[in-house]
C-alpha cells in the first residue's frame, strides 16, 4: 500500500509513467522517505490540499455522494473505463487519483502533453506482464486526453478492449469532439461541474486551518469578504483559488490578515477562461446570438464584451452578427444587414479598441430589431423543392431565346414583361411545372415585412 500512495502522490510535474513504472518494484528506503516529505512540504499549497478520500472532496455530489457512480466503483474496487470532463480546477486528476488509491489496479500516470505512442506501448505492455504474472489490473490514467491525436487514441483502444488496461481520461474539452468515437464508445463520460463560490471558500477555509498540509501554522486572519473574492477571482477552479491564497498569505505574512489589498495584489488581473477552439469559444459566442435574437440588448453587450475582454477576434463576432442580421431579422428590418455590414467594415477598417463603439451600436440595434425568420424557412422549403425536383426543366416561356433557333422552338413565347402591367405584377408561371402553386415565402407581421408581404399577398392582376 506504501508503494501504491508514492506512485499516487507524486508532483504534478512528475506525472510521467516511466517513474512509476521505475518505482513499481521498489521499496523507498528512509533517505527516499524523507526526500518525498521534503517534497511535499515545499509542493504548492493547491497539491498539499489535494483531498485524498472522497468525503475531501466538494462540489461533486453527483458524483461521489453515497449511491454515486465514483464511490460505487471505488467500493466495489469495478473500475470502469471512463473520460472525467470538467473546467480546469473542478477535481478531475484529484477524482482518478482517488479511485486508484481505492483500488486494488496499479495506476499509471500519463499527461498527453509529454507522452507519445511509445509511451503508450511500454505501459501497455508492462500492464500485460503485470497481469499475467501477478494477476493485478492497471489502470491507466491521460491527464488532458484530448491533447492526443487520433493515432494515440487508436494505440489505447485495443488494450482497452481486452481489458489490459482501464482506461480514465481527464479533459476541460467536449470529449464528443476531442475522444474519438470507439474509445469514447467503450467508456463511462463523467461530467464534474464548475465550483461555486461556496466550495471554493471551504476549500481556502480548509487549508487556513490545516496544521499538516496547510497554512494552519500560519495564523492568518481571513474574513469571509476576502475568502469569497479569492473564490470570485478564481472563477470556480480550485487550483487558482489555492494559489491566490498562498500568495496572499505570503503577502500578509505570518499572524497577518487577508485584507481586500491583500486579496487584489495577489489576485491580479486575472484571464478570463476562453479558448478559441475550445467549448467555451462556441458555448459564448452562442448566448451572444441567443441573446440577440432574444431581442435582449443588455445580455448581448454583457457577451460581446466578455468575448472582447478575453481576446477573441473581433471580426468573428461580426461575421456572426451579419448572419443573425438575415437569419434572424431579415424582412422584418431589412436594414438591419446594412447596419451589421457596416459593423464588419468598422472593424475591418479601425480595429480595437475603438471599434467596440460600432460593434455595441450593432449589437443594441440588432437585439432591439423586429424579428422574422422568413428568409431562413423560405429558402429552406425552396432548396428542398429544388432538391426533390433538381431536374426539372424551365417552362419554355421563361427560358432565354437569343437566336432563332430557340424562337422557333418556342423559347420565351408567351412570356410577360411584368413592367408592362399594371402594379408592375403580371400572374403567370415562374415554376417548374411539378412545383406550380407551391409557395415558399411566408411573410411574417413583424415590422416592415408586414407592410411588404402584405403588398405581396394582394392578389395579382390577371393579364393576357
Amino acid at each position: 500500500m506504501l508503494r501504491l500512495r508514492y506512485t499516487v502522490h507524486m508532483h504534478d510535474q512528475d506525472l510521467d509513467s516511466g517513474l512509476a513504472a521505475r518505482n513499481e518494484q521498489h521499496q523507498p528506503d528512509l533517505f527516499e522517505q524523507a526526500g518525498t516529505a521534503a517534497r511535499e512540504r515545499d509542493a504548492p499549497l493547491a497539491h498539499r490540499m489535494r483531498p485524498r478520500t472522497l468525503d475531501d472532496v466538494v462540489g461533486q455530489d453527483h458524483l461521489v455522494g453515497q449511491g454515486r457512480i465514483i464511490r460505487r466503483v471505488v467500493e466495489s474496487d469495478r473500475v470502469p473505463s471512463m473520460v472525467l470532463w470538467g473546467p480546469p480546477g473542478s477535481g478531475k486528476t484529484t477524482l482518478a487519483r482517488i479511485i486508484a488509491t481505492g483500488s486494488s489496479a496499479f495506476f499509471e500516470p500519463m499527461s498527453a502533453v509529454s507522452a507519445g505512442v511509445a509511451d503508450l506501448r511500454r505501459v501497455v505492455s508492462q500492464a500485460r506482464e503485470r497481469r499475467n504474472l501477478e494477476d493485478r489490473r492497471t489502470i491507466l490514467f491521460v491527464d488532458e486526453i484530448h491533447r492526443f491525436n487520433r493515432a494515440q487514441q487508436d494505440a489505447i483502444l485495443p488494450h482497452v478492449e481486452d481489458g489490459t488496461v482501464t482506461f480514465i481520461g481527464a479533459t476541460t474539452e467536449n470529449p464528443s469532439f476531442e475522444v474519438n468515437a470507439p474509445l469514447l464508445s467503450r467508456s463511462r463520460v463523467l461530467v464534474l461541474r464548475q465550483l461555486e463560490a461556496a466550495d471554493i471558500v471551504q476549500l481556502l477555509r480548509r487549508a487556513l486551518t490545516d496544521t499538516e498540509r496547510g497554512l494552519g501554522g500560519w495564523r492568518i486572519s481571513a474574513g469571509d469578504e476576502a475568502l469569497e473574492a479569492v473564490a470570485d477571482a478564481a472563477g470556480g477552479d480550485a487550483r487558482l483559488a489555492l494559489t491566490t491564497l498562498e500568495v496572499a498569505a505570503a503577502l500578509a505574512g505570518r499572524g497577518g490578515t487577508l485584507t481586500d489589498d491583500v486579496v487584489a495584489e495577489a489576485a491580479q488581473h486575472r484571464a478570463a477562461r476562453y479558448d478559441q477552439t475550445g467549448d467555451t469559444h462556441y458555448d459564448v459566442i452562442s448566448a451572444f446570438i441567443k441573446s440577440l435574437r432574444g431581442s435582449d440588448p443588455d445580455a448581448a453587450l454583457y457577451w460581446l464584451a466578455r468575448m472582447l475582454e478575453a481576446g477573441e477576434d473581433p471580426l468573428f463576432i461580426v461575421r456572426r452578427m451579419v448572419i443573425l442580421a438575415s437569419e434572424d431579422i431579415g424582412m422584418a428590418d431589412p436594414a438591419a444587414l446594412t447596419i451589421a455590414v457596416a459593423a464588419q467594415q468598422a472593424v475591418h477598417f479601425i480595429g480595437l479598441p475603438e471599434a467596440v463603439l460600432p460593434m455595441s451600436e450593432a449589437a443594441i440595434y440588432l437585439a432591439t430589431a423586429p424579428k422574422s425568420n422568413s428568409a431562413l424557412t423560405a429558402f429552406g422549403a425552396a432548396r428542398e423543392a429544388a432538391q426533390r425536383t433538381r431536374n426539372a426543366p424551365v417552362p419554355v416561356h421563361l427560358r432565354n431565346a437569343p437566336t432563332g433557333l430557340m424562337r422557333s422552338l418556342g423559347y420565351g413565347k408567351g412570356y410577360k414583361y411584368a413592367h408592362d402591367f399594371e402594379a408592375h405584377q403580371v400572374e403567370q408561371q415562374h415554376l417548374p411545372d411539378e412545383l406550380a402553386g407551391e409557395s415558399f415565402y411566408a411573410p411574417s407581421d413583424q415590422g416592415f415585412e408586414a407592410e411588404r408581404g402584405a403588398r405581396w399577398l394582394k392578389p395579382k392582376p390577371v393579364n393576357g
